[in-house]
Parts: structure tokens; C-alpha cells; sequence
């Protein structure tokens, strides 16, 4: 393994990736925040699988936190960053100062709409402008390419797919599923806020996800009532403060009144200092009880 170019300068970058594509070479990009973990470096494999050529962005977005979040405390060690790239057979690496990618006072930003107001919107608002601003940004920096993004963050998934197909980014949005710790937890940058009891804790939400789960396989057809069963399962633990559960379709975000499809079961929830968020998407077997009242085991699960 070398260790991958870095590149501070969109031009410079610009220039790299229109050389590739020149001789034909397939783009495979994966932006991060830095901070990687394996989560990331699963990522950053399957693009080494499905590409020729690998490109890493690690870039901190202020746009995307709000005024009380952690956007100078956010985790960065750019120096173990680049190790993971390197194991991961990373080509690039686009690590551009915050002066670079926002040269002039940004005025003009782009807007999601209604879809950046729920869940994760509700909490941190303009959250997802910020997500769809610098990921506009990136698309246009990188050019046609194939992006891979962590279903963990199953809502900013759903925004960027919609960014890319709306907006006619030459750009194929790719979904990979969420990496886990033994205990269950989501991998994340965060997890570093965690110690002792909280971290513990912290493997509250995967328990309310499987308690979602469960009560889909047995033929619990009620969205609302299984997010409520979830939100009971955080409740229980007393470090971990709730702030939502989810039971909604998976591709607008919406709740039905009765699971009789794919759905999305999302949870958020403060364990210490970190925020912490999960999701998992579930099918119900097709004779799952929701419509006959006979419960039925056998909910299919796609871990996000």
C-alpha cells in the first residue's frame, strides 16, 4: 500500500479526476468529516472493489452544525485518517482548508424543503441545507462518479439521493449498511465522547431498534405504537435521555398508520455528552399479523 495523494485545492483535484476519467478510469468517492473509523474503511472498500480510482474527502462542514453544536470540538487526526486511507488502498485524499471550499461569505445555500424539517431536522434545524450545500459542492468538485455514504445516517441518505436525482448530478448515490461495535452500537465519530457507564448505556438504541423489530416479525401493524414501544425500551435506561423514535417509510419519511411494507425504525437519543443516532429497515413477512390481529413471526431486516 502508498499513502494517498493529498490535495488541498479544488483545481488541483479537478484536474486529477478529469485526467482519470480521461483514460477511462471509474470514480469511486467517499466523503467523510474525517475522524474515520471502520466504518468508514468498509466504505472506502467497497469502492475500491466497484472503482479504479478512490478519492477520500475529509472536510468538517460549519455549515451543517448549529450555533450550540460541536463544530470546534468535533474529533480530527488527520495524520490517523490518512492510515486508514492507506489500508484501505485509498488513491485521494481531498483535504481542503474551510477557506478553499467557502471562499466568499456563502449567500447562497441550498435548501431541502420539508423533508430537512423531521427527525434529525426537528432537532438540529438547518441541519440539512448545510449536508446539501457542501455535498453540492462536492458533487460538482468530483464530476461523474459513483458516491458511497453510510446508512447509518439513514436521513441524510434519503436527502442526498433526492439532491443527486433532482438537481442531475452525474453522480450514483450508493447506500451501505451500518457497521457495528460487538455489543451492537453504531460506529460513529461520536462514540469518542463516550466512557465507562455511558458507553454502556449507549447500547440502549440498538435494543430499542430489536425491540421494534420484534414487535414488526410478531404482526404489530401500529407505526405509532411500536415507536412508542421503542421509545419506552430508551426510557428505561436512566443515562440515556430520548430524543425521538421513528416508524416511517423509508424512502419519503413519512408514517403510516399501519406497517404494511418497508419502514424505517429511527432512533435518537443523548447518552453523556453524545448524541447518538440509529436506524434499521424492516419488512414484515407478507402474512405478519397487522391485518388479521394473529401475530406471525418473521419480519425481514435490511440493517441500516
Amino acid at each position: 500500500m502508498t499513502r494517498p495523494k493529498v490535495v488541498e485545492r479544488i483545481a488541483e483535484l479537478r484536474s486529477l479526476l478529469d485526467e482519470a476519467r480521461a483514460r477511462n478510469r471509474r470514480i469511486g468517492f467517499v466523503p467523510t468529516m474525517g475522524f474515520l473509523h471502520e466504518g468508514h474503511a468498509s466504505l472506502m472498500r467497497r469502492a475500491r472493489e466497484e472503482n479504479d480510482i478512490v478519492l477520500v474527502s475529509i472536510f468538517v462542514n460549519p455549515l451543517q452544525f448549529g450555533p450550540s453544536e460541536d463544530f470546534d470540538a468535533y474529533p480530527r487526526d488527520l495524520e490517523k485518517d490518512l492510515d486508514l486511507c492507506e489500508a484501505a488502498d485509498v488513491d485521494l485524499v481531498f483535504h481542503p482548508p474551510v477557506e478553499e471550499m467557502y471562499r466568499e461569505p456563502t449567500t447562497l445555500t441550498v435548501t431541502v424543503g420539508a423533508i430537512g424539517d423531521i427527525l434529525e431536522g426537528k432537532t438540529r434545524p438547518g441541519h440539512f441545507d448545510g449536508v446539501a450545500t457542501v455535498v453540492t459542492k462536492l458533487f460538482n468538485i468530483a464530476g461523474a462518479c459513483r458516491a458511497y455514504f453510510g446508512e447509518k445516517d439513514a436521513q441524510q441518505l434519503v436527502v442526498i439521493r433526492r439532491l443527486a436525482r433532482q438537481l442531475d448530478f452525474p453522480v450514483e448515490v450508493i447506500g451501505c449498511p451500518t457497521v457495528r461495535e460487538a455489543d451492537g452500537l453504531a460506529m460513529s465519530s461520536r462514540n469518542t465522547y463516550l466512557n465507562g457507564e455511558d458507553r454502556v448505556a449507549a447500547a440502549v438504541l440498538k435494543r430499542a431498534l430489536d425491540e421494534g423489530v420484534r414487535l414488526i416479525g410478531a404482526g404489530h401493524g401500529s407505526a405509532d405504537a411500536i415507536s412508542q414501544a421503542m421509545a419506552r425500551v430508551i426510557g428505561e435506561e436512566p443515562l440515556a435521555k430520548l430524543d425521538y423514535t421513528a416508524c416511517v417509510d423509508p424512502d419519503t419519511l413519512a408514517e403510516p398508520a399501519e406497517v404494511g411494507g418497508p419502514v424505517l425504525l429511527a432512533v435518537a437519543a443523548w447518552v453523556g455528552n453524545a448524541r447518538l443516532i440509529d436506524n434499521v429497515t424492516v419488512s414484515p413477512a407478507p402474512d405478519a399479523g397487522a391485518r388479521t390481529g394473529t401475530p406471525k413471526a418473521g419480519a425481514s431486516i435490511r440493517k441500516g
